[in-house]
């Protein structure tokens, strides 16, 4: 019982990453063009099949899926393509991190799903960031 209470606070964290995702990169798309752009509405896309995703695995275990917030404080603001690059940075940065912690409290099917959720999250930071980093999701364990 405690793993599948686990399990479930896990799938609905980070489907909250992903919503708040969402959310981020509606707003960095809009400041962005050419391949830039077409990258976003990539990862846009990406997050939405991800987050209905974890809504079907949500609600096959009996629980209602936490709701997306209506908007979402951004840690600055966007008034240029470089904020937005800095965001859509950041929004894989910290969704990189939900994906590790649930890595850590899923198991089987789930965990191999959020190890996929968590390569994809580093893939696009370095993406926008133009450069990896030694353990993404894992900043404290970076040099």
């Amino acid at each position: 019982m405690a793993s599948r209470r686990r399990s479930l606070r896990a799938l609905q964290d980070v489907l909250a990453g992903e919503h708040a995702a969402i959310y981020g990169y509606g707003v960095a798309g809009a400041w962005l063009s050419g391949r830039r752009r077409d990258r976003a509405r990539a990862a846009f896309a990406a997050h939405r099949t991800r987050r209905d995703q974890l809504q079907a695995l949500i609600r096959a275990r009996g629980a209602e899926p936490v709701a997306a917030a209506a908007s979402y404080a951004l840690a600055r603001p966007v008034t240029s393509a470089a904020d937005a690059v800095a965001l859509a940075t950041l929004l894989e940065e910290r969704l990189a991190a939900v994906w590790a912690d649930a890595v850590a409290q899923l198991e089987g099917d789930l965990r191999r799903l959020a190890v996929r959720a968590l390569r994809d999250a580093a893939v696009l930071g370095a993406q926008w960031r133009g450069a990896s980093v030694a353990f993404p999701g894992l900043p404290e364990l970076s040099p």
